[in-house]
């Protein structure tokens, strides 16, 4: 959990997630959708190349962080390790039937006006609104 929220970090964050997918449009004409980059990491071999380099980029960016930072924001997993794993294959099941997952319809989806990709993006805060209402009031859950 968050206890030491900034809004500012928050706000510096988006806007270079924005700027990222702003780039990578700009660019190389590509949507940032990580599970489409993820999805169709083989599946042409002349495309294989930017896709590493992006999902290679997101997996480094925590570490580089941390070097930048001198250590002083420190990245800690609390959680258990079978569930983060049992939730990241929901959360891939679920981007495959969505045809496309938060960043790729909430970021580049909503700068586009795409009328799907609002949808998803409402039906991903609505969710996410109703599953931490449960978690803190209804299960307790979560403090």
């Amino acid at each position: 959990m968050v206890e030491d929220f900034n809004p500012l970090n928050g706000f510096i964050g988006g806007l270079m997630i924005g700027a990222g997918a702003l780039v990578l449009l700009l660019c190389n004409g590509r949507i940032a959708g990580i599970s489409g980059i993820m999805g169709n990491l083989f599946a042409n071999a002349r495309e294989t190349g930017w896709r590493l380099t992006f999902l290679v980029g997101l997996v480094a960016a925590p570490f580089i962080w941390l070097v930048a930072t001198d250590g002083s924001y420190n990245i800690e997993i609390t959680d258990s390790v079978l569930l983060l794993v049992a939730g990241g294959l929901l959360v891939g099941f679920g981007t495959r039937m969505g045809s496309g997952c938060t960043s790729g319809h909430g970021v580049c989806g909503l700068g586009r006006a795409s009328p799907r990709s609002i949808t998803a993006t409402l039906i991903f805060i609505g969710i996410a609104m109703v599953t931490v209402y449960v978690m803190r009031h209804v299960i307790g859950a979560v403090q």
